[in-house]
């Protein structure tokens, strides 16, 4: 049940655990007890909404960026991560397999921010050899969840 629940709340969290139980053969005092249970064992981290970003009055700026470090003694990426994930600005935190290893997803008021972040407080950090910066410029899809900016022409067209 555990794995079906959580595929369940990954496409909807906001489904109630009364329409989990039905959809899972369960109690929902059962899918209760699970959800608290994956959430004391940090399983469920949290809840947050996908959000087109295009629909809303906010123009903050989004970064990708590509670090390549150097992997500390006894710790490997560990305390550069930890470090890293302490910033305010930043998202996200992946180590990767390929050309770069740590790849982080910042937000910023504008492109200067972002800048200013990567330069003042990435490329400086102990172990950093290189930084690579990407904007997003558009986001299509988000967590699974497709985002279309545009109204869909529900017409049929035949061509001959």
């Amino acid at each position: 049940m555990k794995n079906k629940l959580i595929s369940l709340l990954r496409q909807d969290a906001r489904l109630s655990n009364q329409q989990l139980a039905v959809m899972l053969g369960a109690t929902e005092k059962e899918i209760e007890e699970e959800i608290q249970h994956l959430e004391k064992e940090g399983v469920i981290m949290g809840y947050s909404a996908i959000v087109n970003e295009d629909k809303i009055d906010d123009d903050k700026v989004t970064a990708i960026i590509e670090l390549r470090v150097t992997p500390q003694k006894d710790c490997g990426f560990e305390e550069i991560a930890k470090t890293i994930t302490a910033y305010e600005e930043v998202e996200s935190l992946a180590l990767m397999a390929g050309a770069y290893d740590l790849a982080v997803t910042v937000k910023g008021d504008n492109v200067k921010d972002i800048a200013m972040f990567v330069s003042q407080r990435l490329a400086p950090l102990s172990g950093v050899l290189s930084t690579a910066t990407h904007f997003v410029l558009k986001t299509y899809k988000d967590k699974g969840i497709c985002i279309d900016g545009e109204e869909k022409d529900e017409r049929n067209f035949f061509l001959p």
